[in-house]
């Protein structure tokens, strides 16, 4: 049985995306101090809710933390993150975009 199986943490489904602009620059965001792992740097983006698609709460997350909008079709699937935390075990599918309306 796996580890994410057999154990008693919550799941917990993100999406993160890693928007690249045309210099090739890559926008990070910092988590609240006051937020679990409050200070560290992440990619944007956030809980995928229950009935939603993780690129549907991709792309409300973009809209809603930064002001951008972003097409279904400028999601670039790039990799998928499982790791244990103590309390918790993350799933995160992280999608390279490279095209978005707005300023972060």
């Amino acid at each position: 049985m796996s580890d994410v199986a057999s154990s008693s943490r919550r799941l917990l489904l993100v999406a993160a995306a890693a928007l690249v602009d045309a210099s090739g620059r890559v926008l990070l965001t910092q988590r609240p101090q006051h937020k679990q792992l409050g200070g560290l740097w992440e990619f944007p983006g956030g809980k995928v809710e229950p009935g939603e698609a993780p690129e549907e709460a991709l792309i409300r997350e973009l809209k809603e933390e930064l002001a951008l909008t972003v097409e279904p079709d400028a999601l670039d699937p790039y990799a998928f993150a499982s790791h244990a935390y103590p309390d918790f075990h993350l799933l995160m599918p992280l999608y390279i975009v490279t095209r978005w309306s707005g300023e972060p």
